[in-house]
Order: structure tokens, then sequence, then C-alpha cells
């Protein structure tokens, strides 16, 4: 029984369209590609080719610009760049064959387009241009790319497939369209489509929806993996004629997700949409659908293995976005080991846990640093968590640098009270400490700042936001206690201890402080944040939504007065919709208040 388990049906000849079920196995690569890493992305597009070719896979799809890594950035504008990246390219299809590769890279003509080349007996056979350009959010491609003005179809034997990336996808009247009326029963979608919560939920809407109104098959397939701020999911998905989801790949690992296509169900479902034969009538005069053919040789089939998918869980989906992001960017900057500030409180211990996920023990250092306001409890805190993560301890007590530093400013402060210059020196001190042993052992520093803080400016500038990445920066302090007690459960033991949890958040740089004591407490707080820097809501919508009016007025402009900060904060992890630098971005020196 061939195709992993299909019998083959006799074929019956009616004009030139063949009625049986045609059958196609075509692989999803959830690659994780390195920015600029032209020979290392060549080699893992190869090592995947090969494995593609031996479960009997007749097409092979890869990312969005796979062959450069997603975003290239200002890379693009460097001519060498582009050249190289088309060097490589005709490297990678001189050494495919017996399988048809799709692959995205960076075409050069008269300008240069975000393109998806199709691989075919040695040669690159065809090329297309990426249709819709995203300029929102982290995406800035209408900086880089031209606008693709075709929609070319691929005819591989009797099988007619479109190529098309990543937002050509999102919209109803996409290219896919054009495709379709062309032909098209597969569209294969490339992407680089960066992870936040609760977009899984979107894509898988938006793909079924794509496949059902086109009646084609859709097989899309994701970059994995961290870059910068950005973390990409996988995820690769299937969805047939009717929008069912038919198979699907892991998020946040790479795979190679291998299916068998039964075309001829398009066909037969086609026979009963009549919509479809007027869509010409509703969407105008389509993009030009140029045809290219690929001679076909099956492979021989064989048995495909069982394939099962654990969906996660929505927080363990974040934590493992968390923990990606921050192994990826450690290991591709060349760092092995990362330095962490254990204060005892919950933000440096889900950051070291985090850490030690993504590094392994061996790699995480964990420096306690003590003045004469630590409490006994944090100290303690402190070590049970390294304890806990089997990670190395070292303790450096700031208070003789502390003093010294005090005595070295007495003349010039002599009268004046103490306050926040006196505390944030004692941040600033753990700052410099941390940055020097980093320096000396040529390690990275993580920052354990969360949104909450980044947000209202409760942080110190070359304190506690001096380091290489910041890990939690865009995760709310509500969530951040929601992650820890599932970091927790996972493990059936405390590893981040209950007194962590249960304590007074406080930063305990004067005696008796507490969090609340500047800030709202933070149930109250992180919503009123997502709806000022996330939903952009005013502050009379805001007021209406049962805030008190003190309370939010203070919040915005906590929120708006400290932009300078958070331009200067290190890149962090993004898992919200909106978060700071790649997505928010507002000028420093601005006089507009949202309240």
């Amino acid at each position: 029984m061939p195709w992993g388990g299909w019998i083959e049906r006799p074929r019956r000849v009616v004009g030139d369209i063949h009625v049986h079920a045609r059958m196609i196995r075509i692989a999803l690569s959830q690659l994780n590609a390195v920015v600029g890493d032209l020979d290392g992305n060549v080699e893992r597009i190869l090592h995947d080719v090969e494995r593609a070719r031996a479960l009997g896979a007749e097409i092979v799809v890869f990312p969005e610009l796979a062959l450069t890594g997603y975003p290239p950035e200002d890379l693009l504008l460097k001519p060498r760049f582009i050249a190289d990246n088309l060097a490589r390219l005709e490297e990678l299809a001189r050494r495919c064959d017996g399988i048809t590769v799709v692959v995205g890279f960076v075409d050069a003509q008269a300008d240069i387009f975000n393109a998806a080349a199709v691989i075919h007996q040695r040669r690159v056979a065809g090329i297309y241009h990426k249709r819709l350009l995203p300029n929102y959010g982290v995406f800035d491609e209408d900086r880089y790319f031209r606008p693709g003005e075709a929609a070319p179809v691929f005819v591989l034997g009797d099988v007619i497939f479109g190529v098309n990336i990543c937002e050509d996808i999102w919209y109803p009247t996409g290219p896919a369209v054009a495709q379709v009326q062309a032909g098209a029963e597969l569209i294969l979608n490339l992407n680089a489509s960066p992870y936040h919560r609760g977009k899984k939920r979107y894509r898988e809407t938006m793909l079924a929806a794509r496949a059902a109104d086109n009646v084609a098959i859709v097989a899309y397939t994701n970059m994995v993996g961290g870059q910068d701020e950005l973390v990409f999911d996988g995820n690769a998905m299937v969805f047939d004629e009717e929008g069912r989801l038919i198979v699907e790949g892991p998020q946040f690992e790479e795979d190679l997700v291998v299916a068998d296509l039964d075309l001829g169900a398009v066909f037969r479902r086609r026979l009963h949409e009549p919509r479809r034969r007027k869509e010409h009538l509703v969407t105008g005069d389509p993009l030009p659908a140029p045809r290219i053919s690929l001679p076909r040789t099956q492979p021989t089939p064989i048995p495909l293995p069982e394939r099962m998918v654990r969906r996660l869980a929505p927080l363990e989906e974040v934590y493992t976005a968390l923990v990606v992001g921050t192994r990826d960017y450690v290991r591709k900057n060349g760092f092995r080991t990362a330095l962490v500030g254990l204060s005892g409180g919950i933000d440096s211990s889900l950051v070291a846990t985090i850490a030690t996920d993504a590094l392994g023990p061996e790699n995480v250092v964990g420096v306690s640093m003590p003045s004469r306001f630590s409490s006994p409890g944090s100290k303690d805190d402190a070590r049970a968590v390294a304890e806990n993560l089997g990670i190395r301890f070292w303790t450096v007590p700031i208070e003789p640098a502390h003093a010294a530093m005090l005595a070295m400013l007495d003349d010039y402060f002599a009268g004046l009270p103490q306050g926040l210059a006196e505390e944030n020196l004692q941040s600033r001190l753990r700052g410099t400490i941390l940055m020097t042993i980093a320096n000396k052992f040529d390690w990275i520093v993580l920052t354990t700042g969360n949104k909450s803080e980044m947000a209202t400016g409760y942080a110190t500038l070359y304190g506690d936001m001096a380091g290489g990445f910041a890990v939690i920066k865009d995760v709310p302090k509500t969530l951040v206690y929601d992650l820890a007690r599932w970091r927790n459960a996972r493990d059936g033991r405390p590893v981040i201890p209950e007194s962590v949890l249960t304590k007074e958040p406080s930063a305990e740089l004067r005696p008796d402080q507490r969090d609340v004591d500047s800030l709202p407490p933070y149930p109250l707080l992180d919503p009123i944040l997502r709806a000022y820097v996330e939903e952009d809501r005013s502050f009379e919508e805001i007021v209406a939504m049962g805030f008190d009016e003190e309370t939010v007025r203070r919040t915005i402009r906590m929120v708006d007065r400290t932009e300078y900060k958070r331009r200067q904060a290190p890149p962090g992890v993004k898992i919200t919709p909106r978060a700071f630098g790649r997505d928010r971005r507002l000028p420093i020196t601005n006089r507009y208040r949202g309240a």
C-alpha cells in the first residue's frame, strides 16, 4: 500500500483532467537560520533537503529569507551582502537534485525583492517576489524591498502549486487568489513570523479561512529560534481544501514536517464549490500568473512514521519562548556563560531559572550583592534559588564600595537629605560589579527587569538596567508570578522558593521599602499598562474601564516621562503583541501627554 497506507486508484482520463487520487508528499522545514551566516544557512538547508529526500518527499519548503536569516535589516543596504546571498543560492541549487526545493532569499534586479526560489534539477527554475510587504509592528520591509508584480504557478507533472511569502497569505484577495485562478491546487507559504502570545490561534483561523475560501491545500512553514528581540515559533501547518488542519509541527523546535497530500480531493471539492468561478468578478483583474513547468519524477514512496505533536499550554508557550530567545541570543552572539544578579526576589529568580533551562546549570552564575538594607530572608532566598538550580553562586557585598562612594561625595551632599541618588547608587554599584565580572570572564549579563518596571521607569539606568540581554523585559509583573508558579509545578517542587512568591516585592534600597510605595499594586497596574501601552487607549477610555482616575493619570505620566530610559535598555524577548523597542517607538523629546 503506497503513500503511507493509501491505495492507488485506477486512472480515468477526461480531457487533460486526471480523475484519481493524485498524491504528492511534501516536507516543511522549521529552520533555525542565523542572520548573516550565509554558509552556515546553506548547510542547514542542505541537511533538511537530504532528510526530506530520504523520506520520499517531492517538494521541501524552507522559511522566508532562510538563506540570509530574518530580519537582515540594514545588511540589505550592503551590495556585497546581496551578491554573496545570490552566489550561495547558485551553490545551493547545484547541490540539490532529486527533489524540488523552495527557499527564501533576496533577489536583485533593478531593485531588491524578498523572494522565494524554486530549485529543480540543480537549477533555479523559477522565482516568486513577495507582493505584500508588511511595515508595521516589528516589520520594516518597505524600507528595503520592492513589491512583486506577478504570482507565478509551477506545474510539476500533474501537480500545480503556487508559492507566496508570509504577509501574502494574510489578505483574502492576496496573490493566492490569482494562483488558484491559474489552476493551483496547492499553496506553499514561506514565513518568518515572530511569536507573541495568542498569535498561534490567529494564524490557524486565518490559514483555515484561506484554504477553505480558495478550495486549495495551504501549506505553511515558519522559521524557528531567536533573533535579537524576536523569537520564531515554527509550528508548520497544512490545511486541506475544507480548512481542516491535517498536520502540524511543534512550536519552538527545529523539525521537518512531512505530509502526503491528496490533490484529487481538491478537484472533487471544487466541483461542488461554484463560488470560485465568480472570484474574478469580485477581485477584478488578477495578478499575472505565468506558468513554469517542471518535469516530475515521483520517488518510491515509503511509509511515514506516525507524528504526534503536543500542543503547549499558554504559560508553557510563553516560558518556552523566553528560554529559546535567551538560548539563541546568548549562543548566536558567541557567549557560553550568563551572569545573573540574584537578589532573592521573584524577577531575578525567574531569570536565573530561564537561563538555566536555556544554557544548562554549568553555564549560569548567580551573584548575590547584599547591602546594608538587604534582609536575611532575601539573602537566604538567593542562595536557595542557586542551590535548587545547581548553578554557581557568588557573594560580593557592596557595602564597602557603597560606604566609600558616599564618603567621596559627602562634601558635596552635605546638609541634603538622602533620597533617590543614594538608593540608585546601590543599584549602579551592582551593575558595575556584574559588568566587571562579565568583562573579566567574557560572560554576558542578563538583566532582570520586567515590563511593568520598564513601562513605569521603576529601574535604574546603568544599574539594574545594565547588561547584555533583558530576558523578561516584555513580561508584566503579574505574569512573572504566573510563570514562576508554572515552572515550580512543572518540576513538582519549589525550584523558586515559596517565600520568594509570597513576600512583598521590594527593591531593598532603603529601610522597609516596598514596591507599592512607588507604584500602584501590580494586579491594578498591569491592566492599566496593557490598555495604555499595548492597546493605545486614552486616559478617558481607561477610566471608563473602571479604573481610578488618579491611578490612571499617575501611571500614564510615569510611562510618558521615562521613554529615555527604555531607549537605553538592552534588547529582550518579545512575547506580547506590543513590545517596547521593536513595536512601540515614541520620541524621547515629546511634550504630548496622554493624561
